[in-house]
């Protein structure tokens, strides 16, 4: 289970003390002079906050029953934009009392008139919320939070499970100027250390420490009074104690294209493998996904809501009989669930109230959604079955660890033969029954044929690629105007994605956003063709007006970049530290005719181009050419990869580079 902490301000008694080596963990409440002085982050000038140090020390209990993670950190916020981290959220397991926080101090450390003001966060202000049936979070805003303050505090996390360790983040959403994971485990317990990083190690020790662990055994009573004496026996073990450290990590941003979070953080996970219990023998925990599947069967709130009751499912399942195909029953089934059921926001893998009261309320998690789905298309005698997966947010499941907490969500898997298969999803308004949901793509989810006892797991892809064609007519005016036409079809994730756009946020948004803030382009009309036929592509009518910029009375410029997703350049960073992901191969097909002005001549007409990646990756043609009386331009750009990985990323940046230059160059039309 991952322990997620959302840094906020907050303060930490402030005593001055000489200047202190980067990675030491200064006691709660000193602080360093240096860092109140502090004006800006040394390795990442624009941060509007940075995390000083962040210390983690895990810890066994004394009778190795329970875990302790401690952890403190102390944050620098540097202007008013650095706020948004003063609100902190710490997220614990609360399912029977599995984990609980304990022992917060915080405080604020402002500097006025050159000495230290210190403001005490007020316990009264913690609160506990219920994330859902399984987790909650601890949250409380710190007090007097000013630029140039140092925030710090400090909790305890203890587990009641001793086999299982939270996962630590040496990453966040500011730059971290150190962080340290430090752990002491007893060599009863052997875990595997996954560490997912890109960047170097500071610190990396190991060392072994002798332990006794003290056991009652019995009890002695005392025939002369009422008291009794206890008798122990003692076990030797050792602690095997390591530490991983990472200085000046930089911030994780929000970056074009990227995965996920959770795909690019630097972090670390230790995997239990193995376990001798005292006196007993060695216990191979080298779990597979059978025994995932498996256990998910036997669950109440897994594979004991597999066959629920529901109202009125006679009348689909008459319905669904009627229809000829498989596909049209899994069509018709699967409109029926979307568009009666509502998702309510949560994501997990199991259900909370059941799928029979989610039906019953036209409302549920994501799991008791699609439950419902499997459950009718089995009565329509379709071969269906559950599949838990994990969403793009949740990041992609590791193969190699084997547990269901790997995933977030359950769906439908649903064999259609040999060369297709279905991935049905109708927790999402705008989800189509023969697509997979794009979150879900480049994965894998674990099948679950209870029946059978078969538990496969199952790769998540497209390996079509999705195509844009757009298409321009218009008439370039004398006086240095343009009007004409656009259509633009769309299908597939580009389909779903400008409907749900269109019926989300309305007309007037989404033809903003067709304008994309270009102040001389002003449409007058959009029509759709197709918005609610999902099986065929949809198409938009545009009627538009351009103002060619820069035109004078001998002169025109046109630059053929309109209506098109490719108007702004995502990849100008020089540098990069997440990866690129588009999820599906795309194909871009954009094709106009400009019929030049009585009395122009063509002066500069760009040249024809094709450029190609090294690994052919991407592809990017030009071809502009006059033909009677007209300019014709024809872009092509290809996507055939659906990722790119960090080291990857200067390719990509040059190449891109180069594209936009090309996509925007100008044709020039001078008067005779």
């Amino acid at each position: 289970m991952r322990i997620y902490t959302t840094l906020v301000l907050c303060a930490l008694a402030y005593v001055v003390c000489a200047q202190t080596p980067t990675y030491q963990d200064l006691p709660y409440g000193k602080t360093d002079l240096s860092d109140l002085q502090l004006t800006q982050c040394d390795f990442e000038k624009d941060a509007n906050a940075e995390v000083l140090s962040n210390f983690g020390k895990l810890q066994y209990g004394e009778d190795l029953k329970s875990i302790t993670l401690t952890v403190h950190k102390r944050i620098k916020i540097f202007n008013t934009y650095g706020n948004a981290a003063a609100d902190i959220r710490i997220s614990f397991l609360s399912y029977e009392r599995m984990q609980n926080i304990t022992g917060i101090e915080a405080q604020t450390v402002n500097l006025v008139d050159g000495q230290p003001s210190i403001t005490k966060l007020d316990k009264k202000l913690i609160h506990t919320t219920g994330i859902d049936d399984e987790r909650s979070e601890m949250e409380f805003a710190m007090p007097d939070v000013k630029p140039g303050c140092i925030i710090e505090y400090k909790y305890k996390l203890t587990e009641r499970y001793n086999a299982d360790i939270p996962g630590w983040e040496f990453q966040e959403g500011i730059p971290v100027r150190y962080c340290e994971l430090s752990v002491a485990i007893p060599d009863i317990f052997y875990f595997r250390p996954q560490l997912h990083i890109n960047l170097p190690l500071t610190t990396h020790t190991t060392a072994t420490v002798a332990q006794v662990l003290k056991l009652m055994t019995h009890e002695v009573a005392n025939s002369m009074t009422t008291t009794g004496t206890q008798e122990t026996e003692t076990y030797a073990y050792n602690n095997n104690d390591e530490v991983w450290g990472m200085a000046n990590i930089p911030s994780l941003r929000d970056d074009a294209y990227i995965s996920s979070f959770e795909d690019n953080v630097q972090r670390l996970n230790l995997d239990l493998v193995s376990m001798k219990p005292i006196n007993g023998f060695d216990e191979i925990f080298s779990n597979n996904w059978g025994n995932v599947g498996y256990t998910l069967t036997q669950s109440a709130d897994f594979g004991g809501q597999l066959n629920p009751s529901i109202s009125n499912e006679d009348a689909i399942e008459s319905k669904a009989a009627l229809l000829k195909s498989d596909d049209e029953k899994i069509a018709y089934i699967f409109n029926e669930v979307k568009n009666d059921m509502k998702w309510n926001g949560h994501d997990t893998w199991y259900t909370v109230d059941g799928a029979h009261k989610a039906w019953e309320n036209k409302s549920g998690n994501s799991t008791e959604i699609n439950i419902i789905l499997y459950y009718l298309l089995k009565k329509a005698k379709i071969e269906a079955y559950p599949m838990l997966v994990s969403t793009r947010e949740n990041g992609k499941p590791d193969p190699w660890r084997t547990t269901e907490y790997e995933f977030n969500r359950a769906v439908v898997y649903v064999p259609v033969d040999s060369a297709r298969n279905y991935v049905l999803d109708a927790s999402g308004k705008y989800n189509l029954y023969d697509e997979a949901p794009s979150e879900l793509l480049n994965s894998f989810g674990l099948c679950i044929d209870k029946a059978n006892k078969k538990y496969d797991t199952v790769s998540i892809k497209k390996d079509l690629p999705v195509r844009q064609v757009i298409l321009i007519n218009a008439e370039i005016k004398p006086t240095g105007k343009a009007e004409g036409t656009a259509q633009i079809l769309s299908s597939s994730y580009d389909r779903i994605a400008a409907v749900k756009k269109y019926k989300t946020e309305g007309d007037q948004a989404y033809t903003d956003s067709l304008v994309k803030g270009n102040n001389n382009l002003k449409i007058s009309s959009v029509k759709f063709e197709n918005m609610d036929v999902d099986t065929l592509p949809l198409t938009q009518n545009i009627a538009f007006g351009l103002t060619l910029a820069g035109s004078d009375e001998n002169y025109i410029y046109l630059n053929p970049n309109i209506f098109t997703p490719l108007k702004a350049n995502p990849f100008l960073a020089d540098t990069r530290l997440t990866d690129i992901y588009y999820g599906f191969l795309r194909n871009y097909s954009i094709n106009g005719v400009y019929k030049i002005p009585a009395g122009y001549k063509v002066d500069a007409l760009p040249k024809n181009v094709s450029m190609i990646m090294p690994d052919k990756s991407i592809v990017f043609k030009r071809i502009v050419a006059e033909q009677d009386g007209s300019i014709l331009v024809h872009f092509i750009i290809d996507i055939r990869k659906k990722a790119f990985g960090v080291d990857e990323y200067p390719g990509v940046h040059d190449f891109y580079k180069k594209m936009y230059e090309m996509l925007n160059e100008q044709i020039v039309l001078k008067k005779s």
